[in-house]
């Protein structure tokens, strides 16, 4: 191999490297033990089918109904495991179509959101607060963090490729070795930029 070409070969290795997976996150629940009770019984374990993108995260067989003042969303996916706090996941268009102005949060920072009806058959439960938009976020590694110069709670823009190729501003960066490196955004986003399976996110300098 020539120099040149080894020298070509290398810089696309390793802009590869600094590339990520982005996936589309479409609305979710995520359930604690209190609401699990009530709406499946006392004790009741969820299902799990099949393992997601994250380590330790799954998707459950069990589907739910979320409803809000003007209107709800049938047969709504639950991810596991349970958490200590029930949280409900929807893009903005979703919010709109509920009635209720969710706020965009990140995971978790639930304070101060609004509440949400969740339905199971003749059983229900009114959330009192966890109805977020999720912010948009990557989750990565210690090491890719390293490799990509930034920490945890860092704020990046990104560039995802594709046909409809855009910049996504205002992206939160969260580290831990507990994840795997993927960028997580919600259907208005993915629709935005013509997401495809493979498609793939750079953070910009």
């Amino acid at each position: 191999m020539d120099p040149v070409t080894q020298i070509v070969e290398e810089v696309v290795k390793r802009l590869t490297e600094l590339t990520f997976e982005v996936e589309a996150s479409g609305r979710h629940i995520h359930l604690s033990r209190h609401e699990i009770d009530c709406l499946f019984g006392e004790g009741y374990q969820l299902t799990k089918v099949k393992d997601l993108s994250q380590p330790g995260q799954f998707v459950c067989k069990e589907r739910i109904t979320i409803a809000g003042p003007k209107g709800m969303f049938k047969n709504v996916v639950i991810l596991g495991p349970e958490r200590a706090a029930s949280q409900v996941e929807v893009s903005l268009t979703d919010s709109r179509e509920l009635g209720i102005n969710a706020p965009i949060r990140e995971s978790g920072h639930i304070d101060g959101t609004p509440g949400v009806v969740l339905i199971n058959g003749d059983r229900s439960v009114q959330l009192e607060k966890g109805l977020i938009v999720a912010k948009r976020h990557i989750h990565m590694t210690p090491e890719d963090a390293v490799k990509n110069h930034v920490e945890n709670g860092q704020i990046v823009k990104v560039k995802v490729d594709g046909q409809r190729a855009l910049i996504f501003d205002d992206v939160v960066v969260r580290v831990s070795p507990k994840f795997a490196t993927y960028m997580h955004i919600d259907y208005d986003e993915a629709n935005a930029c013509g997401l495809v399976k493979g498609t793939r996110g750079r953070i910009l300098p």
